[in-house]
């Protein structure tokens, strides 16, 4: 009986429909189909790759998007996924562009071993995280939107309206619009304003709810999945919980801790020329994961008196203050990698 031959897949994920391909380890291109994003969709694109031979790996582009639930199937399916990125442009002009040609290619970027990232677990508890953070980004967002626009109402507002509440603190400009009341004839702008400043005041209101209860979640889960890395110097809801966001679910992934330090764009990266020897910033990297070792820095420089020594001696050192954030980054990174790496709670989370 014949032995079944070895294949790679690769999937070029979209919204609606994911194109597969098949090349056997020669890189010879066998087959390529499109499937629906459903469960029978990804129940058929999986025996469909079996059908070709025993399946060593797939390559897969936007593993954390497009292609998220995919990437689950398969591995339940016992299948190694493999993170694919886009190809170059330079590489994209040479051959072409159609969801075939990019399925084939991301099957080939396999094989030739260029792409070689393990994705991200989407199933575990700092994917809960990442959930909540989205809904608490976009209540913050709408909450500066509805200070900004209560304030400029103010500007315009009658003389008598814009007097009484002008010098007030937001804190005070919020309790006192909630409890006012602003009657039901709105013919006249003052009244039609106070209704206005009221309804802003809110929403305020109910946003600074959402967000307080948003922080309580995320708190609970950051504490259950890395104990310890809020009790670091500088470290709160939102720094925490995106640095667990780019470690992903499995920080086993990342090799060592300057391996996370180059995901977070806080590894040096050489800049010698002839007699002069030294380092500049990373501008590459999770961009969102540098400003939050950025925020951890500027809150240490003004509050943890180990940092400010450390500023102090390196000043005197000759070295520039953009030098001193990429040291004191390097730093923190390489103390919020041990406890990312920690093992998590046995508790469920409260």
């Amino acid at each position: 009986m014949p032995q079944p031959i070895e294949v790679i897949g690769g999937v070029d994920t979209h919204t609606d429909v994911h194109q597969a391909a098949v090349i056997d380890t020669i890189g010879r291109h066998l087959a390529t189909e499109a499937f629906p994003t459903t469960p029978e969709g990804y129940r058929r694109l999986l025996a469909w790759l079996r059908s070709h031979g025993e399946v060593l790996t797939v390559g897969m582009e936007g593993t954390g998007s497009y292609g998220a639930e995919l990437a689950r199937h398969l591995r339940a399916g016992q299948i190694t996924v493999v993170e694919v990125d886009r190809p170059d442009r330079r590489a994209r002009r040479a051959a072409g562009k159609s969801d075939p040609v990019d399925a084939y290619a991301a099957a080939t970027a396999v094989l030739s071993g260029r792409a070689n990232g393990t994705p991200k677990d989407r199933d575990g508890t700092v994917e809960a995280i990442r959930t909540l953070r989205v809904v608490r980004a976009s209540a913050i967002k709408a909450r500066t939107q509805a200070v900004n626009q209560l304030k400029s109402l103010i500007i315009t507002a009658p003389a008598e309206t814009r007097e009484a509440l002008r010098s007030l603190t937001t804190a005070e400009l919020i309790r006192r619009l909630v409890a006012s009341r602003p009657g039901s004839d709105l013919t006249t702008p003052a009244a039609a304003v106070k209704l206005a400043l009221k309804r802003l005041a809110k929403r305020y209101q109910h946003l600074s709810e959402e967000i307080a209860d948003a922080d309580a979640e995320l708190r609970a889960l950051i504490t259950h999945t890395a104990p310890g890395l809020l009790a670091l110097p500088g470290v709160g809801t939102e720094t925490a919980g995106q640095l667990l966001v780019t470690a992903g679910d499995t920080p086993d992934r990342l090799v060592s801790e300057a391996s996370f330090a180059h995901l977070c764009a806080a590894a040096p990266v050489p800049a010698s020329s002839g007699r002069t020897d030294r380092h500049r910033l990373n501008r590459g990297g999770d961009r969102q994961a540098n400003r939050a070792l950025h925020t951890i820095v500027l809150v240490r420089m003004r509050h943890d008196p180990r940092t400010r020594d450390y500023v102090a001696r390196r000043t005197l050192e000759g070295l520039k203050t953009k030098d001193i954030f990429r040291c004191l980054k390097r730093f923190v990174a390489r103390e919020v990698y041990r406890h990312l790496t920690s093992a998590p709670s046995t508790s469920p989370p409260a």
